[in-house]
């Protein structure tokens, strides 16, 4: 996969959890570059509808360059959390997607911040126009704070030192530069695990936190419970395991009450979702052609009558 290149994640998989209808409306709340978007679309006749998101005005940017002049397509700049709000998406889905996470272009852009692998401004948002960035959220936290995030988001075992090393280093000098920020966490903590890089859990916690990925996704399962029609189909591709869990346990719904042996078992309430097959992982062929869908998971659901 060349630099830049954008290849979306156990494709098939997708295009046949959701069961694309020629006639329906299908929302892709996390854009990217377009790829799950545009196999929809194929799949559409001229009565279906499309509808794309993200909060990431280049993703956008690349939306309305591609599909603008198709009359089934609809676009808007914000977050999946917000779908509720989006009058096109209250009529009623017969499925959505979030494919979760950073796509390859925002990791393979410096200048966003994501990546430790290359030079670049400590930024980290998802949208550069809003919210703190990576580097003023360190450069104003205080170490149990950054500990806490590491800890929660990252899973870090590693957080009290590295924040203690984050604070002490930024009185003689700001931390403004990613390659900074990975080279201060490798010498405070060393190289642990075997073929990961030692910054790697600070870089995905720091951008969870500034980006509120976890508050967003809760937000954004609700809001496609809300918008799905009956039968409707909601498919989740997660790369960590806190993402997973929370969909796990959104689409699972809060547990039932017991009942006595012999009695009927107490039924879901209407509306709720759930889970369709088992959970998808990438095929071997798939991870060696995209190293990025190695840790993927994917998730279908669909809602109740």
């Amino acid at each position: 996969m060349s630099a830049g290149e954008h290849v979306p994640v156990m494709l098939a998989e997708v295009i046949a959890g959701l069961g694309v209808r020629a006639e329906g409306t299908y929302l892709d709340g996390t854009y990217g570059r377009g790829g799950h978007a545009a196999a929809i679309l194929q799949l559409l006749g001229p009565q279906g509808s499309l509808l794309l998101l993200d909060r990431d005005p280049e993703a956008i940017a690349a939306a309305r360059a591609r599909f603008a002049n198709d009359a089934r397509v609809r676009i808007r700049h914000g977050s999946f959390a917000a779908l509720a709000e989006w009058d096109a998406a209250q009529v009623g889905l017969d499925g959505m997607l979030l494919d979760l996470g950073v796509s390859s272009p925002q990791l393979d852009q410096a200048a966003r911040g994501f990546s430790f692998m290359a030079d670049g401004p400590l930024d980290m948002r998802m949208d550069p126009t809003q919210g703190q960035s990576a580097a003023e959220f360190l450069a104003q936290a205080d170490a149990e704070d950054i500990a806490a995030v590491l800890w929660r988001y990252g899973e870090e075992r590693m957080s009290r030192r590295i924040a203690q090393t984050i604070v002490q280093a930024r009185v003689e000098q700001p931390l403004t530069r990613t390659l900074e920020l990975a080279q201060l966490v490798q010498r405070a903590i060393g190289r642990r695990e075997p073929g990961k890089h030692p910054a790697t859990r600070t870089f995905q916690a720091l951008r969870l936190h500034v980006n509120g990925e976890l508050d967003a996704l809760q937000q954004g399962l609700a809001a496609a419970s809300a918008c799905l029609k009956p039968g409707g189909r909601l498919a989740v591709i997660s790369f960590h395991s806190l993402e997973d869990r929370l969909v796990k346990q959104f689409i699972r719904g809060p547990e039932l009450p017991r009942v006595g042996r012999g009695l009927p078992a107490p039924t879901p309430m209407p509306g709720a979702l759930r889970a369709v097959g088992r959970k998808h992982f990438a095929s071997a062929e798939e991870v060696a052609r995209n190293p990025r869908a190695r840790s993927a998971v994917l998730r279908i659901a669909e809602k109740r009558a």
